[in-house]
């Protein structure tokens, strides 16, 4: 978890396959914990062969049925099938913008928003205006298992806000 926050969380994401990886992460946390979801990470990388959209796009029934086996990730099947039909959505999406990464960047511009230096770990929000018209957008084009709260914990994971909190390295470095 400690090396999740310092490498990875919050910092910007802009390579459409580790956007794709972090959608579907953030999906299968849902009602999990996030440390489950880490731990499992590499298993779903390999499952997932790599999270490459074009890739899962392509996946059948017997890919189905490979994952539904696969004791190394989370075997849910409604998160599974999810996953598969949003790899078209997120090409579709892709092929519309020029990338996913170009499609964020209309929904949610950049700068990302900052904590107040007087935060509190209780100030951070679950959900914000703007990943519910996410959220409401990804459902629009076709999307499954995005809600607004996974949709916010994802714009967390991918930098599109910034939550660390004032005490954080992190809120420091940014400075």
């Amino acid at each position: 978890m400690v090396a999740y926050h310092d490498d990875e969380w919050g910092r910007p994401v802009h390579d459409d396959v580790e956007l794709f990886e972090r959608l579907v992460l953030e999906s299968f946390q849902a009602g999990l914990s996030w440390s489950t979801i880490l731990r499992k990470r590499d298993a779903f990388r390999t499952a997932f062969l790599g999270f490459d959209p074009a890739v899962v796009a392509r996946f059948d029934a017997a890919d189905r049925d490979r994952l539904m086996a696969d004791a190394g990730i989370v075997r849910n099947g409604a998160k599974i099938d999810a996953t598969i039909g949003n790899a078209a959505a997120f090409l579709a999406i892709a092929e519309a913008f020029g990338s996913f990464d170009a499609y964020l960047a209309t929904m949610v511009p950049p700068p990302p928003p900052r904590l107040p230096p007087t935060a509190r770990a209780g100030d951070i929000p679950a959900t914000t205006a703007a990943s519910d018209a996410l959220s409401a957008d990804l459902r629009q084009r076709g999307m499954r298992f995005v809600g607004s709260t996974i949709v916010y914990a994802f714009m967390q994971s991918v930098g599109l806000v910034d939550d660390h909190l004032p005490d954080c390295f992190r809120y420091r470095a940014a400075s």
